[in-house]
């Protein structure tokens, strides 16, 4: 009994004055079991370096599994990503699927990068 109440009063502890280190812990263990926003919360979290270190090449990993699983803004940062050569697993055309399955669900900038630079051919590298 007391070693739960322990575990209670360290848990509520660590919720209250660490949130975001809390946040960012429970939304990677719903992002490891397929959720596609939490995946998308963790490249971003990455890619910004908000309550971890940078890193770009993680960030895109995230991206990558939400991307797979039809996540909008996932597809359109991971297409930005590779046009930014911060990945390089992307197939020759592939960055133009992905924004322009961005572009579908509603993500503006995706609809004006299809309206700019993908007209010129600039998202096929």
């Amino acid at each position: 009994m007391v070693v739960a109440l322990a575990f209670v009063v360290s848990l509520g502890y660590w919720c209250y004055y660490h949130f975001d280190h809390f946040h960012f812990h429970v939304t990677r263990a719903y992002a490891h079991i397929g959720h596609t926003e939490a995946q998308h919360l963790i490249g971003q979290r990455y890619l910004h370096g908000r309550g971890v270190e940078k890193d770009h090449s993680e960030a895109m990993k995230w991206f990558r599994k939400a991307a797979d699983q039809g996540h909008p803004h996932s597809s359109y940062n991971l297409a930005v990503g590779h046009l930014q050569g911060l990945t390089e697993d992307l197939q020759p055309g592939e960055a133009q699927k992905l924004i322009e399955h961005a572009a579908r669900q509603g993500v503006p900038e995706a609809s004006d990068m299809m309206d700019s630079s993908c007209v010129w051919g600039d998202c096929e590298q």
